[in-house]
C-alpha cells in the first residue's frame, strides 16, 4: 500500500493506493473518519486484485483543513471527489461510499458519468432535510457527528454506534480519527444539510444509470432498514438491500474479509 498526496483546486488531499492493477475502486470514508478505516481492504486480497484508492476528505485524516467553509458540504466534497477521480485516472471506478461517503458518492454521480457503479452503506438516500427523521434511527450518538467540539467520551460513544451492539472490535482508531477531524467539518456540514444544500438523493437513485449496491449490517444502529427498502431504485443490485450478518454501521471494520467478498461479487458482476 502506498500513501500519497495530491493538490486539487488548492486543496491538499492525502490518499492511499493499493498494489493492485485491476478495475479502479475509490473508497470514501464517513464523517469524522479517515482512509485508514479501509486498510484491511487495501492491504488484503481485494487490494492486491483491484486498484484501490482511499481518499482522506478535507479536514479528515492526513488531508489539510479546508480554507473555504463551503468545502464542508455535500457539493463541496463532491467537487473534491470528482476532481480526485479525474486526476488519478479513475473516472471509470466503482465508487464505494460509507455513511457520509455514500452521500458524497451520490452527490458526485452526475459528474462521473463513466463510473462503473456505486456501492453505498450506512447511507439512506433522502429527498431533503424533512426525510432525515425517517431515514435515521433515533440514536443520540448521531448528534456527535454534527458538533464542532467533541470530547473523548463523546468520541467513544460515536465510535461505538458504528458497530453492532455488543461488538468487541476495538474502537481506538475510530476515536482517534473523530478527535483529529477539523471541528468545522462537522459544524459546517450540518448547517449545509439543514438548509438543503444538496441534490435530492431519492431522485438520484431513481434515475441512476449505473448499477448500485445498497448494503446494511443487521446490527445497524443509525440507519433505518425499513426506510431503505421503501425506496425506488431501478438499478439496485440483486433487486434489494443486501443485509450483512453480524455487523453494524461499519462492516468494513467489523468483518473486512466478508465485506471485501461482497464488493468483489458486485464488481465481478459488472463484467
Amino acid at each position: 500500500m502506498n500513501e500519497r498526496r495530491i493538490t486539487l483546486a488548492g486543496q491538499e488531499i492525502a490518499f492511499k493506493e493499493s498494489e493492485g492493477t485491476g478495475r479502479p475502486v475509490i473508497l470514501v470514508h464517513g464523517n469524522s473518519s479517515s482512509a485508514r478505516v479501509w486498510n484491511p481492504l487495501l492491504t488484503g486480497a481485494f487490494g492486491e486484485r483491484f486498484r484501490v484508492l482511499a481518499i482522506d476528505l478535507p479536514g479528515h485524516g492526513g488531508s489539510a483543513p479546508a480554507e473555504d467553509p463551503e468545502t464542508y458540504s455535500l457539493p463541496g466534497y463532491a467537487s473534491v471527489l470528482a476532481d480526485f477521480a479525474k486526476e488519478s485516472g479513475a473516472e471509470d471506478a466503482v465508487i464505494v461510499g460509507w455513511s457520509l461517503g455514500g452521500h458524497i458518492a451520490l452527490e458526485t454521480a452526475s459528474a462521473l458519468p463513466e463510473a462503473a457503479g456505486f456501492v453505498i452503506f450506512g447511507t439512506p438516500p433522502v429527498a431533503g432535510p424533512a426525510d432525515m427523521g425517517e431515514a435515521f434511527l433515533p440514536n443520540p450518538a448521531v448528534a456527535v457527528g454534527f458538533v464542532a467540539e467533541v470530547d473523548a467520551d463523546q468520541a467513544r460513544t460515536y465510535a461505538e454506534s458504528f458497530l453492532a451492539p455488543g461488538s468487541t472490535v476495538p474502537t481506538d482508531e475510530l476515536v482517534e480519527d473523530i478527535l483529529a477531524t477539523d471541528g468545522a467539518a462537522r459544524a459546517n456540514l450540518v448547517a449545509s444539510l439543514q438548509t438543503g444544500r444538496f441534490t435530492g438523493e431519492v431522485e438520484i437513485v431513481a434515475n441512476l444509470k449505473q448499477p448500485i449496491a445498497v448494503l446494511q449490517g443487521d446490527g445497524e444502529q443509525l440507519v433505518s432498514l425499513d426506510y431503505l427498502r421503501r425506496l425506488a431504485i431501478p438499478t439496485l443490485w440483486r433487486g434489494g438491500v443486501q443485509v450483512l450478518p453480524g455487523v453494524g454501521h461499519a462492516p468494513q471494520v467489523e468483518a473486512p474479509e466478508e465485506f471485501a467478498n461482497v464488493l468483489t461479487e458486485f464488481i465481478t458482476e459488472l463484467g
